[in-house]
């Protein structure tokens, strides 16, 4: 008989990328962003390790390192088979300890390290099936899967019956759908052409540069002044073919009805939705928002900054967003992403990840492929974000083609950032961050 498997260590590295140098990543609330992760890793008594991260811009990330190594006793010791026989139960353990929670509950920096936690738990999982994550959600029994998750403060509008319900009606046509997804791939959207700081030379370079590789769907950032907004979507319906998508992207920027004033301005550049037009825990002042751009045509988008799936749940029932942006790292990992997902499955409201990052892109492209597979049965109006940062690090990074992800098939989630990234960037004694400091590009802290 096999000795089980148990967790030795975790351990939480500090890492930054100074994307601020560039103004990649820019926008109206985050003018100059160094794109930066917690970098877990969960060791085990056999070669077995899982990688996690959680996503910050910069400063403060050493604060959600701080957090993570928190959790630490909750982990060391346990057997692996434990944890995901009951990972819904275990998720509650650890966003319940009676000390750890007053620091959320269930939100903030704490939630961000239990993110990166649960992220490197599903990566050992993935790897321990020898499969990509998508695949081993795809593959498990509805009662399994659901069993993954907790229903808590959910009873009001999702059961686990229900859940369980959704997933069992998608059984049929299953298989067809996983090998249309392997044949296509799933659908994408650039961000990489249209950040705040970039140049209208830049802007049209990029647009052009994006269509003659394939892709259709376009997002630009939005915020700063109307005037320059209005001329830069201009630019960029000139630059587009006539059925191409444009999306913007207030990031918080606005109040409620400077919000629907900008958006009747820009009104005439067919744009098919406003992401974050507001404070990103104003319910009410999304749903004013979405129904007075109604008549417009233009849908409201939030959720990257949407902090557990009880603030979901109440976007949705208000009809407060007609786009639901789920972040792999703002929730509490994987077992979150998956209760908001079939929260969205019975409001109808399509399921379009927040991406970028660090990492960001490599992690949602599994929970939508998911999504198509087991529970939406449909790719009809949902695609996923995609900025061009940061992938030549990675593991595993993601692959598209002609503007569409296309399914992973290394096994593991997060599946880890590249040994020399990892040395080099890791803050501030990274090789890169001494070589910065000398030259005087940045200021140690």
């Amino acid at each position: 008989m096999s000795r089980p498997t148990r967790i030795t260590s975790v351990t939480v590295k500090d890492i930054r990328f100074p994307t601020s140098l560039q103004k990649d990543g820019s926008d109206a609330m985050h003018k100059a962003p160094d794109y930066s992760c917690p970098y877990v890793t969960i060791k085990t008594d056999t070669e077995l390790e899982g990688n996690g991260t959680t996503f910050t811009v910069g400063r403060g990330n050493h604060i959600v390192c701080c957090a993570v190594e928190v959790f630490e006793k909750m982990l060391v010791g346990k057997q692996l088979s434990d944890i995901f026989y009951d990972f819904g139960n275990f998720w509650q353990s650890l966003v319940s300890e009676d000390q750890i929670r007053w620091l959320g509950p269930e939100k903030g920096v704490i939630h961000l390290a239990t993110a990166a936690i649960v992220n490197a738990l599903w990566d050992l999982w993935a790897k321990m099936e020898n499969k990509p994550l998508w695949k081993l959600l795809v593959d498990m029994e509805p009662e399994k899967l659901v069993s993954t998750i907790d229903f808590r403060y959910m009873a009001d509008t999702l059961t686990k019956e229900e859940a369980l319900d959704i997933l069992k009606k998608m059984q049929d046509g299953k298989k067809a759908r996983e090998e249309e997804l392997l044949a296509k791939g799933f659908p994408a959207y650039t961000t990489s052409c249209g950040w705040l700081g970039y140049s209208d030379e830049k802007i049209k370079k990029l647009a052009t540069e994006a269509m003659a590789a394939g892709w259709t769907r376009f997002k630009m950032k939005v915020g700063a002044d109307v005037k320059d907004d209005v001329r830069r979507a201009k630019i960029f319906r000139e630059t587009l073919e006539e059925d191409m998508l444009l999306m913007v992207d207030a990031n918080q920027k606005w109040e409620v009805q400077e919000a629907i004033d900008w958006m009747k301005q820009m009104a005439d550049y067919k744009i098919l939705w406003i992401e974050e037009p507001t404070n990103p825990d104003d319910v009410m002042g999304h749903a004013a928002i979405a129904e007075a751009l109604v008549p417009l045509g233009i849908g409201v988008a939030t959720g990257e900054m949407c902090q557990n799936r009880v603030m979901f749940k109440q976007f949705l029932k208000a009809k407060a967003m007609q786009y639901c942006q789920i972040d792999a790292c703002r929730l509490g990992g994987v077992n979150e992403v998956l209760a908001v997902i079939l929260l969205a499955a019975k409001y109808n409201v399509p399921v379009c990840p927040h991406a970028g990052g660090v990492a960001l892109c490599e992690l949602v492209q599994h929970l939508s492929m998911f999504d198509f597979v087991c529970v939406s049965g449909t790719m009809e109006n949902r695609m996923i974000e995609f900025a061009d940062h940061l992938h030549e690090h990675m593991l595993s990074p993601v692959v598209l083609k002609g503007g569409r992800y296309m399914a992973p098939k290394d096994p593991g989630y997060v599946v880890g950032i590249k040994e020399k990234a990892l040395a080099d960037f890791v803050y501030p004694e990274g090789a890169e961050w001494q070589r910065m400091f000398k030259e005087g590009l940045f200021q140690q802290e």
